[in-house]
Formats: C-alpha cells, sequence, structure tokens
C-alpha cells in the first residue's frame, strides 16, 4: 500500500534464482544464444547460458506461478486459474482466461497454447487472438492428467499421462482418442520426448524409466532408479545416447542407452529434488534447478561420462537467521542461513554473489564425503560479526552457532571457513552440558573478537591465532547467559548484557570492572554504533534502551512494541534506530527528539534487518523466506516532512518489494525476436517525450539573453560618428525588413485624397504577428503565434512586444491576447527560456499598463501562478539531480 512508510521505499529482492516451477530454455536466434528461464516465485528470471548472467526480470504476479513454457518469442505462465503470455522476457502481451481451477501444465503448440489445470481439464487457446479453440474434460478419478507432450512429428497429435499410470494420444484437430497406452502399473511424473522419432521416455513415480515407442505400443527399454520418483528426464543431443534423470534426493542418474545400462551418478547435484533438468542442443551442457533456490550448469567432460559444476547460481535453501551489511561501501550483505551456509550478496549485480560455504567442524572430511553425509555439520549461525581492517591478512568473521559453545572463525577473501575453532580449555574438565555461545563481536582493529556465552563467561581471543587472550570477571562475568556483548571504537571499554538485567562496564585490556548498570527487564541483545558510542540494548519486556557509553546512563527509553524484538539497526549518522520485531512491524526511532518517526507492517515479521554504512539502503530478513529484502531511504533523494507520530498511530502494511527494482537502470538484453521486419517502425525524434518534462528551444543564447537589456545594447553599440553617404548609392529594390529578405510590393491603382486629419495607429499598420495574435481571439492558435516568435531576431521581437500597447499602434486586447499566450507556453512546458524572456521584456515595458487595467491584472495574476508552479517542478528536478550527483561523488571517493 503507498505511503505505509515515510522513509523507506520497496527497491528490490536478493538472493531469489530458482522453485519447484522446472526451468525452460529457448533459444535467440537474432542473438544465436540459450536463454534459461527460472521461476523464483510471483516472478520469474531470464538468464543466458554462456555466463549465467540476469538477463532480465518480469513483471509481477498477484500470487506465485504454478507453471512454465516458452516457445519462441513468447514465455508462458500459469498464475492460479490465469494463463499469460508474457513478450521481452517481462512484459505482459496476452492474458487467457478461462479456468476454474489452478493451471498446473502448459504446452505451447505451434499457433496455439495447451493448458491443464488440477481438474484435467484441457483448454486449447489460440495464441494472438486469445480465443478458446477446443476444451476437453477429463474424470481425476479415472484418468487425472499428470504429464503432457507433443510427439515429434506427429501432426495435431498430444500425449497425455496420468496418475493412474495410462497414457492417451489424441488428436486435438479432430477431438478424438487415438489409442490408450495401459501403462507400468505407476503414477506417471514425467514424460519426455527421445531423439529418435515415434520414441518416447516415461519417468514414473516408483523409480521406473520406460522408453517406449508410440507407434508400435513397444517398451524399448525399462531402468529402474533407486532413489524414488523420477522428477526429470533429459537427452544429450550432441552424439553419446546418454539420458538423464533427476530424483527426489538430489541426484542425478546418466544412462547409456546403448548398452542400456547406468553410466554415472552424480550425487548430491542439488539439495531438494531435481525438478528442471535440460541439455543444450549439439552441446554437451545440461541446466538444472532445484526447489533449494539454485542453478548450475554442468559440461559432461568426465572420463566416466559424468559432469562437472561449471558455472552456479544459488541462494540460501532456508530462510537467513541474521544479516549485517559487510565492508564501508554498502554494496555487500553478509548472510547466515538455517542452513548453516554463510553467504554474501551483492546490492549492485549477483556476479558479486560469494558463497562461504557450510560450517563444519571438520571441513576436510565433509569434502570428502559430501554435503548432505558431513557427520560434523555444525548447526546453524544465530551471531556473526565482520570486520574489514585486516580481512586481507587473516580471517575476518566470528560466528557463534544454534546450541553450540563453539565459535567459527570465516575468510571473506578466500570465500570459505577459517582454520579456528574458538573454544576455551575449561570445558575440556568442566561440563559443558547446554552451554553455548550466544554473542559475539570484533575489535575495530581487526585482531581480537569476544565471544559471550549462556554460562556466563566472556572470553576474548586472537583472531589471527586463535589464541585464548583472557576473560571478563572471576571466574563469570555474569551469574546468567550473557546475551550482548561490544567493544567500542578505541578498544578501551567492552560492555556485556546479560539475563540478569545488568550492564556491565569493563576496561578492554586489563579486563577490570568499571561500571554496572542496572536495567528494569534482562537484556535480549544489544547493538554499538561505534562512532556516537551510542549502545541500543532490546529488552524482554518489549522495549529499547539507549545508552550512552561516555556517560554510562541511560539517555533514551522506547516502547511500543507487542512482541519480541529480533533486530536493530542504527542509522550511519546514529539519528535513527530502526528495531524489528515478531508483531510484524519496523519502527524507526529519532533518537535527538526521542519519539517514533515511521512504522509499517509486513506481511511476514522481520527476523533480521541492517542499514547500509552509506544509509541508501535498508536490507530485511523474513520469517519463512529465504530472500533478502532491500529498501531504499527516501529521505536522500526526495524531500520528506519527518513528524513524530501520535501514540495511537495504526501501522499500514507496506507492500514486499519484487526481484527487479521500479527502476531497473541494470542493461537488460531484449530477447524478443520480431515476427518480420515490417513490424519494426522508423524511429522518429517527438517535440516533447512526456508532458511531466520541461522542453528548451535550443535557440542560441544571443537570442533571448539579451532580450531585456536591448535598449542598453544598442546604447553601447552606437557609432561614434554617424555614416558617410556614398558618393554614388547603387540601384536596389526596397525591402521588408525582418531576418528574411523580402521584396516591397509596387503600390498600383491611383492614390485616393487622403484627410487632413492624422490617425496615428493608420502610420503603424498591423504586423503578421499582431494579425496572428488577433486570430486568436477568434480560434485559439498558439502553436503558430510561437512559431512565428520564435524566428524573429531580438530586435524584431522588441519591436513587436512594444507595439501591442495602444500607444503603440496595439490595444489592450491584444496585450491581453499576449498574456493568455504566454500562459499556453508555460502550460505546454516547451521553449521555456524564450518564455521566460519574453515574459520579461513584457513585464518591462509594460508594467504601467498592466496596473491600470483590472482584465491585465487578472490575466497576469493567472500566468505568475502557472509559471511558479512550473518553476517548482524544475526545481525540483535540479535538487534531485543535485542530490543523486553529490551522493555518487561520495560514494565512490
Amino acid at each position: 500500500m503507498p505511503g505505509a512508510s515515510q522513509i523507506f521505499v520497496g527497491f528490490r529482492a536478493l538472493g531469489y534464482y530458482s522453485n519447484h516451477v522446472p526451468l525452460q530454455v529457448r533459444y535467440h536466434q537474432k542473438h544465436q544464444e540459450h536463454y534459461v528461464i527460472t521461476c523464483v516465485g510471483k516472478a520469474f528470471h531470464t538468464y543466458n547460458c554462456s555466463k549465467l548472467g540476469i538477463v532480465s526480470v518480469s513483471d509481477s504476479h498477484p500470487d506465485t506461478i504454478t507453471c512454465m513454457a516458452v516457445d519462441a518469442y513468447l514465455v508462458f505462465t500459469g498464475c492460479r486459474n490465469v494463463i499469460r503470455a508474457f513478450e521481452r522476457g517481462r512484459q505482459v502481451k496476452h492474458t487467457y482466461e478461462g479456468h476454474q481451477k489452478d493451471v498446473h501444465l502448459l504446452l505451447p503448440f505451434s499457433n496455439h497454447l495447451i493448458s491443464v489445470d488440477v481438474d484435467s481439464v484441457v483448454k486449447i487457446w489460440d495464441i494472438q487472438s486469445e480465443e478458446l479453440y477446443l476444451e476437453m474434460t477429463f474424470d481425476n478419478r479415472t484418468f487425472e492428467i499428470s504429464a503432457l507432450m507433443h510427439p515429434s512429428s506427429y501432426l495435431n497429435k498430444i500425449l497425455l499421462g496420468s496418475r493412474q499410470g495410462s497414457m492417451q494420444l489424441w488428436n486435438i484437430r479432430t477431438n478424438k482418442l487415438l489409442h490408450t497406452f495401459d501403462g507400468w502399473g505407476s503414477p506417471i511424473t514425467v514424460v519426455e520426448q527421445a531423439p529418435a522419432v515415434d520414441v518416447v521416455a516415461v519417468g514414473t513415480e516408483s523409480g521406473q524409466i520406460v522408453v517406449h515407442n508410440i507407434k508400435f505400443d513397444e517398451t524399448v527399454m525399462k531402468l529402474y532408479q533407486d532413489w524414488g520418483p523420477i522428477t526429470a528426464i533429459g537427452f544429450r543431443t550432441d552424439g553419446p545416447p546418454v539420458m538423464a534423470t533427476g530424483s527426489t534426493v538430489g541426484h542425478i542418474a546418466l544412462w547409456d542407452l546403448e548398452e542400456r545400462r547406468l553410466l554415472a551418478q552424480m550425487r548430491e547435484a542439488h539439495g531438494t529434488a531435481v525438478t528442471g533438468l535440460k541439455f543444450l542442443p549439439s552441446e554437451p551442457m545440461m541446466i538444472t534447478s532445484a526447489a533449494d533456490n539454485s542453478i548450475k550448469e554442468w559440461v559432461l567432460d568426465q572420463s566416466d561420462g559424468s559432469g562437472r559444476l561449471l558455472r552456479m547460481r544459488c541462494g540460501h535453501r532456508a530462510p537467513p537467521n541474521r544479516i549485517r551489511f559487510h565492508g564501508n561501501n554498502g554494496q555487500n550483505i553478509l548472510s547466515a542461513g538455517q542452513d548453516s551456509t554463510l553467504q554474501s550478496f551483492s546490492t549492485v549485480h549477483d556476479r558479486h554473489n560469494k558463497n562461504l560455504g557450510q560450517a563444519s567442524m571438520k571441513r576436510q572430511q565433509a569434502k570428502k564425503k559430501g554435503i548432505k553425509n558431513d557427520e560434523h555439520k555444525l548447526p546453524s549461525i544465530m551471531d556473526f560479526a565482520s570486520e574489514t581492517t585486516r580481512q586481507s591478512d587473516w580471517d575476518s568473521i566470528v560466528c557463534c552457532h544454534r546450541g553450540h559453545k563453539v565459535a567459527s572463525t570465516w575468510n571473506y577473501q578466500k570465500c570459505t571457513m577459517g582454520k579456528h575453532k574458538l573454544e576455551h580449555d575449561r570445558w575440556k574438565t568442566q561440563s559443558d552440558m547446554g552451554v553455548e555461545a550466544l554473542a559475539v563481536t570484533i575489535t575495530s582493529c581487526g585482531n581480537f573478537c569476544v565471544v559471550a556465552q549462556s554460562s556466563g563467561h566472556v572470553d576474548v581471543y586472537n583472531i589471527q591465532s586463535g589464541i585464548y587472550r583472557g576473560s571478563y570477571g572471576s571466574p563469570k562475568a555474569h551469574n546468567t547467559s550473557v546475551r550482548g556483548v561490544a567493544v567500542d571504537g578505541l578498544n578501551q571499554v567492552t560492555v556485556t548484557g546479560a539475563a540478569d538485567c545488568m550492564l556491565k562496564f569493563w576496561k578492554f585490556k586489563s579486563k577490570q570492572l568499571l561500571h554496572t548498570l542496572e536495567l528494569d527487564s534482562p537484556v535480549s541483545q544489544m547493538v554499538l554504533h561505534r562512532e556516537s558510542n551510542m549502545l541500543a540494548v532490546a529488552c524482554d519486556d518489549f522495549t529499547v534502551v539507549v545508552v550512552d557509553m561516555e556517560t554510562r546512563r541511560v539517555v533514551r527509553r522506547f516502547s511500543g512494541h507487542q512482541n519480541r524484538i529480533t533486530d536493530m539497526t542504527f542509522s550511519p549518522d546514529a539519528r535513527w534506530l530502526v528495531t524489528s520485531s515478531m508483531d510484524c512491524t519496523v519502527r524507526t526511532w529519532d533518537l535527538p527528539t526521542g519519539s517514533l518517526l515511521d512504522c509499517f507492517l509486513l506481511d511476514a515479521a522481520c527476523t533480521s534487518l541492517t542499514m547500509s554504512p552509506t544509509g541508501d539502503f535498508l536490507a530485511t530478513a523474513h520469517v519463512d523466506d529465504v530472500g533478502i529484502y532491500l529498501w531504499s531511504n527516501a529521505t536522500l533523494y526526495s524531500h520528506v516532512s519527518l513528524r513524530p507520530l501520535p501514540s495511537t498511530y495504526q501501522p499500514l502494511t507496506i507492500v514486499m518489494p519484487g526481484t527487479r527494482a521500479p527502476s531497473d537502470d541494470e542493461e537488460e538484453e531484449d530477447i524478443a525476436e520480431p515476427e518480420s521486419a515490417n513490424e519494426i517502425p522508423a524511429f522518429k525524434s517527438p517535440d516533447q517525450i512526456s508532458a511531466e518534462l520541461i522542453t528548451l528551444s535550443l535557440l542560441p543564447d544571443s537570442r533571448w539573453k539579451s532580450l531585456t537589456n536591448l535598449e542598453l545594447i544598442k546604447k553601447r553599440n552606437k557609432p561614434k560618428e554617424p555614416p558617410k553617404v556614398p558618393k554614388a548609392a547603387p540601384f536596389f529594390l526596397p525591402t521588408i525588413p525582418g531576418l528574411e529578405i523580402k521584396f516591397a510590393p509596387e503600390e498600383e491603382g491611383p492614390k485616393e485624397p487622403s484627410s487632413k486629419i492624422i490617425n496615428l495607429s493608420s502610420l503603424q499598420p498591423q504586423s503578421e504577428f499582431q494579425r496572428l495574435l488577433q486570430g486568436c481571439m477568434d480560434k485559439p492558435d498558439y502553436d503558430t503565434v510561437r512559431n512565428k516568435l520564435r524566428d524573429l531576431g531580438p530586435s524584431a521581437v522588441d519591436m513587436e512586444i512594444r507595439s501591442l500597447a495602444p500607444e503603440g499602434g496595439g490595444s489592450v486586447e491584444l496585450m491581453e491576447e499576449f498574456l493568455k499566450f504566454l500562459h499556453h507556453v508555460f502550460t505546454t512546458r516547451q521553449d521555456f527560456e524564450l518564455a521566460q524572456a519574453w515574459t520579461g521584456l513584457f513585464l518591462k515595458v509594460h508594467g504601467r499598463v498592466i496596473t491600470t487595467e483590472p482584465l491585465l491584472q487578472q490575466q497576469a495574476q493567472q500566468l505568475l501562478n502557472t509559471q511558479e508552479s512550473t518553476w517548482q517542478h524544475l526545481q525540483e528536478k535540479f535538487n534531485q539531480s543535485i542530490c543523486l550527483i553529490n551522493y555518487l561523488k561520495s560514494a565512490t571517493l
């Protein structure tokens, strides 16, 4: 809902790559490149197969996508009971509505599209006209459709597989059942066309793969996979007769079809069921996807016939527990997931993402046995701290794990787990039942880390060597579990917070207790802003207190959350404190005034949040969501009036951002192919791209800058001596003054006797400009007037504007019409600088006449209002551009 938050605006989501919907591969004839399309929930991504780089992100759907299909020009998606066809990989071109239930199978068929819903209703659509061509209904009790395929070289025919195990071959042109295949006693999960004509591969739920000839209804061979149901089937087309099958446990089997045996196994190719498996035509390349949020590209060049991993794009398989920005540039986010992995996501481009691996006590053995079979796998990371000061020299990240007393180190540069496991020797002699590391921090120098444990011990270690350097308190810092620890920026003071409602301040080096501060409730967690020495402490009573490390006193107390506080973060200047809670709200508190500035609701509770060191983004992680959401700080690029919210404020729900930014500046490739060259229109530059923009005339500055100072310029350029008359003047034809050379017509006919009474207006007849302006009174045509005035030089413009007054041969009506003309020019926002110059000259010359005429005063007031609103709009654009340029300059320094 727009307006739910004054400060934060949804930007985009990170860490999404695939889900349970099978991937699709298409070939672009113009680019001569293959593209892979994967589903990420409410949108789909398009990647090029050469580098697995993202090409485009589709527009968002109202709900999650249930199925996808592609042809040479369009991408088809099924969302609920509506089918959409996308062109250029992102824009909806066609919509097909008519199903009563959710669509789960799609098949493009020449100029038609075949769709099947969960009630086994088959509909055939005309792709271009969106009209329904044919409808077939099946009974789920006798034939529940589970697979759909078009056999190669079979005209107007489709093959349907069912949950009952049988198959049917239909002619969709005549709507006739041609043949029924009895099946093999198990539900059919997938049907795939083999490279040989008339041969298809059928995967069953029992793990049996049947290679069947549908022309003669004969089984060519039967293979059996021990890993459960068949989830995907693919065939190599580059030479070797190899078939690949996917399983529900993430393994891939490669079968030699000539010898009818298992050729190789690719175990643990994915963490979950392999849902998408495609071979690139005439290449030994295989692309797979699964619900573990990963895309993998394999090249089959091993000696045993198996494949090796060539490229990969992966995110978390389980939701993140903790996220933090890493570094001072605000471009990398460290994320610790419930899958025990630590990953780094880039806010700039996916190519900069890093996967630091899975936490394990014995990393070498885990590599040999496989990640799934790792007996020494550590639990998920609950808290971590990172520092970039010495990350090029040694480990720069320290993590503590759920229910585990050992803290692990990680190396960001090498993208791997460190060699040190931080554990005190006391646990070798004492009982360590139930002891776990709860909080950790790294000093700003990058040499030491402090680990707080549930037993009340707070230990200091050297990160480079992993050697123990002392503990706080004797024998313990607290009598209860320590839930938060922080060290100031100068390594002078260490503060610890525990469940005994105590905050204790210690000397970092001598471990001496300096001060004890008692709070009203047990400490839940702590966050320190080192530049300002402000410490935010979340308590179990859902309140947040801010402690000044210098005076060691509580300076602010915030209350308003209705459930447990999950995370906190400071803005870079320490003016704001952003907190999240299990009540699904995110609140922004103003520290100088101690008031609530912003509050909004989310569909899912935020489990962790962090703010960029540059202040441009707020990143959030949510319950049961594997992605990381970025929210842009609107106060950096627009004026936001921040006022304290009342205590009775009811927050509104904000819409979660999609995987594509609202104004994506990444260079997207055009992946649509025009059907014919005649469809490409010739480019024509418009006069004005948008009504919101302001267009200049592009005339030289001398044509409009000197209008108001023309008298001074003429006086300054007056010759010192009078011009000398030549002795013999040459013959010339009389011309009309102006920019264009026009000869004066000769006067014909007898001259009428003139009156002795002189009419001043007759001495100066109406010019062409005045006649055009006079004609606008009956039929407004201000564009012609503007074009005429554009063609005149500065002196001619000055003369025309001066002649509008009654004493110059004009009239009040002409002056009023000229003000209406200026109002029209400001309204259309064209020739903006010329309109300003014309207005200035008109007011300078005729200011006295305007003050005496009520009609002119009314028109001048309307012109003033229009000019002010136009200039205010232009000034906002200037301020926004200047702010963005200054930010980019500061970000790149």
